[in-house]
Parts: C-alpha cells; structure tokens; sequence
C-alpha cells in the first residue's frame, strides 16, 4: 500500500448533523461587516475571515503558526508579506507563509472584500504592536 493512498471509507452519515452557518453568527461586533469562522466550533479543519473594508482599512502586521491565503473578491488589496508588497485584485489570490509577518490594506477606491483562509481550525494571532 502507499503511505499516500487514502484508506478513509466513505459514509453516508455524517458526525454531526451538517447545517448552513449563518453570516449573522460570524459577524464581529454588531454592526461589523467582518465576520469570522473558527473551524473547530463547526468541525471543520480551516478557519477564516470574510473581509469587508473601506478604503484604508485592514489589519496590521501580524504572524500565524501556520500559512494564511486570501482570496480577494472584490476591490484592490495591499498585502504585506515580510519585506514584500503586493497589489491583489478581484479574483486574485496570494499566500503568507508560517511565520512570516504580514498584513493588508484597502488600496482602492471603493470596498475590499476578500476571504483570507488560516490553515488551521483555530485562529492564532500575534500582532507586531
């Protein structure tokens, strides 16, 4: 057998019941556009959050023991990857890697809304400040 075949058999039953999580239980604060989903809570092995931001807005430097990934939906995106800059658009995607310093910011005119994935049921967060 090779140690990379799956040996997992498929089921028909589920360990808990599967249901739609709504926008309105991941939302922060409320009247935040933001929301957050924590994977263990939901038996799910990722985690993210669905970003929605003005111009100029976004989170600061900060790191993860694990690779983040955004996907930006709509909107222009200046991400930070340790000493690099990039500019993401709508339906572009780029990735921090474990460790590593980073960040973004709203670059455009109108709004920023993007998803960016944690690699990781939890989310673990150290900021630069």
């Amino acid at each position: 057998m090779n140690a990379a075949e799956i040996t997992l058999s498929p089921t028909m039953t589920p360990p808990t019941a599967p249901r739609v999580v709504s926008a309105d239980e991941l939302r922060i604060g409320s009247s935040g556009r933001t929301r957050r989903f924590v994977g263990l809570e939901h038996g799910a092995r990722i985690s993210y959050f669905f970003v929605d931001n003005e111009p100029g807005e976004g989170p600061d430097l900060h790191w993860h023991p694990y690779a983040e990934t955004w996907i930006v939906l709509e909107g222009v995106a200046r991400i930070t990857v340790g000493d690099t800059e990039l500019i993401a658009r709508a339906g572009d995607t780029a990735t921090a890697p474990a460790g590593v310093w980073h960040g973004f910011k709203n670059a455009g005119e109108g709004r920023l809304q993007l998803i960016g994935i944690h690699a990781a049921e939890t989310i673990v967060q150290t900021w630069a400040e």
